[in-house]
C-alpha cells in the first residue's frame, strides 16, 4: 500500500493499493475510490470487540475495502480542519489516541478500547480514562483537530495540558487528571475544575483546536443561544 496526505487544512489521504490489498475503516469514512475496490461490512472481531470500539466512541461495525483484479484507489477525507497523520504501528509501537481520532488502517492493524489504571483520569479528565488503542502491524491514519504539535518525554517527566488538547500518546505514556489549585483559580479563572496530566516516557501529539473547545467557542452565536 502507498499513500500520499494532501489538502491540509482540510486533508485527504489517497491510498493506492495492490491487488488483494485491504483497508479498514469506519461507517462513513470512506470518500472516493476506484470501481474495483469491493466493501465488506464486518463486526472485525466479535461482539467483544464490537463493544470495546464503541465504548471508545468508534461504531459497532467497520467496513473492509479490498482491491480486487489488479490495482485498487480509494481516499479518506478528514472530517474536521485539521491533520492526518500516518502511523507505522509494530508490537513495540503501539499508539494510544483520543475517541473519533481513527481514521483507516491496513487491515492487519487492531482497534481496541485502551483503559487507564487511574479512574479519575475517566470521569473528571475528559480524555484519559477511555482512549482508543492501535495495535498490531501496519500503518494506520488518524485524524487531529487543528495543528499537531509533538513532545517527547522523559520517564517522569510530565506536561499539564487543558482537557481536549491530547491527540495521542505512545501506550508507555500514563494519563491522571489533577485539581486546579485554589478556589478563585477554579471558579474564575475560566480553565475549568481539572487539567489532563501526562507522564513520559514517550512521544505525545498534542492538537490545538479540539472539536469541544471549538463546539463551545461557537455555541454563543448560535440561534437560540442570544
Amino acid at each position: 500500500m502507498k499513500y500520499t496526505i494532501e489538502g491540509e487544512p482540510l486533508p485527504v489521504v489517497i491510498c493506492n493499493l495492490d491487488a488483494g490489498e485491504t483497508m479498514i475503516t469506519e461507517s462513513g469514512a470512506m470518500s472516493w475510490m476506484s470501481p474495483n475496490m469491493k466493501m465488506e461490512t464486518s463486526s472485525n472481531g466479535g461482539v467483544g470487540k464490537m463493544l470495546g470500539r464503541a465504548f471508545s466512541g468508534e461504531s459497532l461495525f467497520q467496513n473492509r475495502y479490498t482491491a480486487e483484479g489488479g490495482e485498487g484507489m480509494i481516499a479518506f477525507a478528514s472530517s474536521f480542519p485539521g491533520s492526518i497523520r500516518a502511523f507505522e504501528i509494530t508490537p513495540t509501537n503501539t499508539i494510544v489516541a483520543q475517541k473519533k481520532a481513527f481514521l483507516a488502517s491496513e487491515s492487519s492493524v487492531e482497534l481496541s478500547v485502551f483503559f487507564q489504571k487511574k479512574v479519575g483520569a475517566g470521569f473528571f479528565g475528559g480524555e484519559g480514562f477511555i482512549m482508543q488503542k492501535l495495535s498490531g502491524q501496519g500503518t494506520v491514519f488518524l485524524e487531529f483537530d487543528g495543528y499537531i504539535k509533538e513532545y517527547e518525554l522523559q520517564a517522569g517527566e510530565k506536561m499539564i495540558l487543558d482537557n481536549g488538547y491530547l491527540a495521542a500518546m505512545s501506550d508507555t505514556c500514563s494519563v491522571d487528571i489533577q485539581t486546579v489549585p485554589g478556589l478563585k483559580n477554579m471558579f474564575f479563572g475560566g480553565e475549568g475544575l481539572f487539567n489532563t496530566v501526562i507522564t513520559g516516557p514517550g512521544h505525545i501529539w498534542l492538537q490545538t483546536m479540539p472539536v469541544s473547545q471549538m463546539a463551545g467557542t461557537l455555541a454563543p452565536y448560535l440561534p437560540g443561544k442570544n
